[in-house]
């Protein structure tokens, strides 16, 4: 047997190899029901049958999508089923109470209400720009905790600012207060065994998402909890692109590669939503349920709608029924009168996107991406830049920025409409990371967050077609490329 394997061995490896492409083939025809990402997949399949294979069934199955989109929905459910009547109640008043400050952006509103039960209520919002803003209040929040601290982070390194927040959180586990705190696997890397003892033993109870036990296994690092979020009390939320690592401080040290970025602190009965959607996720991956009190939803004590601002949380992620994320962004996109300006690190927009952006800016809308000059990935600035001459070409414009990097992840809408939040515009944000963005209907959150793009585009290099059209065919290919293989980054 030995001796005949041996000497039909190159007639037997082809058969295998024609075998499992074959086999490989038919699953992801399958399992794959984004087309984009099905061609990608079988190409790749295809180029490099053993290695496709070997990268398709480690990163493009989740084997355990059903039990986990099976319980994290039921979670979601039978904690929405517990809110539903008041807070969807609160939000049609407000809706119909006060027209006139919806600005016309009632058909959106009611998409988000009925796609995403995104309730709408009436709130205080602080736009907070870079680490320098961001993580003196969420200090200052922190200390004033008095019942609990909710956390949930993609990234939270144990450096100097990620430091001195785990003290704190300690000190105020030590005084009672009950912290809560949800970190990803993958992008929490800092966070160890060593450590979670640490922060175990001082009385925070700590969980990772979704644990990576094994990374060569690495079908989970395609399901990312993504989510930067923090609850104080229930009364205080912040959302936004910005993790807890000393790289978002920018201290004018020389070197040090600039981090722009873009959080909000909000204050009302929107961090109620932040709160649902923060214990459904702590129901998926802690030991036992968080049971629904009244303390841990306070009711809204912001009734001025003069002084304060509209705002609905709208989250996503492989366990939602639909990409509400992405479908935010479109009708946002689609229904601007004016202008459309959208600022994020990671550009690899799906075919609606695509066209929602081209149509807006050919039917005479002022339509601008800000994007990265310099980014942290290479491939998936490749990706980016291989849809800039569709989009030059479709009168969009683009601008680099040079200053350091851009994270910050904002759409702005015409003079009222803002998204502030987590999610890039890219198809890993809108069908496989676990994200979540703020929706603000404000004319003068949106009129401070157009005056950063200004001052952003001033630090930014403007793409043109002429420029576009006088790249190296290498570099065209190289794009053309990357963005083949996009759906899999």
């Amino acid at each position: 047997m030995l001796d005949f394997i041996i000497r039909h061995y190159p007639s037997i490896s082809l058969v295998f190899v024609i075998l499992l492409s074959v086999f490989t083939v038919v699953r992801i025809i399958r399992d794959t029901n984004n087309s984009s990402k099905t061609l990608a997949y079988i190409l790749l399949v295809l180029l490099f049958p053993v290695g496709g294979s070997i990268i398709y069934f480690a990163f493009g199955i989740n084997y355990r999508r059903r039990k986990m989109f099976s319980k994290n929905i039921l979670a979601n459910e039978a904690l929405f089923a517990r809110m539903e009547g008041r807070l969807l109640a609160e939000s049609r008043r407000v809706l119909e109470e006060h027209h006139e400050n919806i600005h016309g952006h009632e058909a959106l509103i009611t998409l988000l209400m009925n796609d995403a039960r995104a309730v709408l209520s009436y709130n205080k919002v602080e736009l907070l720009i870079n680490g320098e803003e961001k993580f003196p209040a969420v200090i200052e929040a922190l200390k004033a905790a008095k019942e609990f601290i909710h956390i949930e982070y993609y990234i939270f390194d144990d450096n100097g600012i990620g430091r001195s927040i785990i003290e704190l959180l300690k000190e105020k586990a030590a005084a009672g207060v009950t912290v809560r705190f949800i970190y990803d696997d993958f992008g929490s890397s800092d966070i160890n065994d060593g450590l979670l003892r640490e922060m175990r033993e001082a009385g925070m109870f700590v969980f990772p998402f979704y644990e990576v036990k094994f990374f060569l296994l690495a079908n989970r690092l395609n399901y990312r909890d993504h989510r930067k979020i923090i609850i104080v009390d229930g009364e205080t939320g912040f959302i936004g692109g910005i993790n807890v690592s000393d790289k978002y401080i920018n201290n004018g040290d020389a070197g040090k590669l600039y981090w722009r970025d873009t959080h909000v602190k909000i204050t009302g009965p929107a961090v109620n939503s932040l709160q649902y959607h923060f214990i459904a996720n702590w129901n998926f991956c802690s030991e036992s349920m968080l049971k629904i009190e009244p303390s841990l939803f306070p009711e809204d004590t912001l009734k001025d709608p003069e002084e304060n601002d509209l705002v609905q949380v709208v989250a996503g992620g492989p366990d939602y029924p639909s990409s509400s994320i992405m479908l935010s962004f479109f009708a946002a996109i689609a229904r601007a009168k004016e202008r459309v300006y959208i600022t994020s690190p990671y550009f690899i927009p799906n075919e609606s996107i695509c066209e929602a952006l081209k149509m807006a800016a050919l039917s005479g809308k002022d339509v601008r991406l800000l994007l990265p000059g310099i980014s942290d990935s290479l491939i998936v600035n490749a990706a980016a830049r291989s849809y800039f001459q569709e989009m030059l070409t479709s009168s969009v414009r683009i601008y680099l920025y040079q200053k350091g990097f851009i994270h910050a992840k904002t759409v702005i809408v015409d003079d009222s409409l803002s998204i502030i939040g987590t999610a890039n515009m890219d198809a890993r944000s809108f069908d496989l990371n676990f994200e979540i963005n703020s929706v603000i209907y404000s004319k003068h959150i949106n009129g401070q967050l157009y005056d950063i793009f200004i001052q952003d585009i001033a630090f930014s290099e403007e793409a043109t077609l002429a420029q576009w059209g006088k790249r190296k065919w290498w570099q065209e290919l190289r794009d053309d490329v990357a963005r083949l293989l996009s759906p899999l980054l």
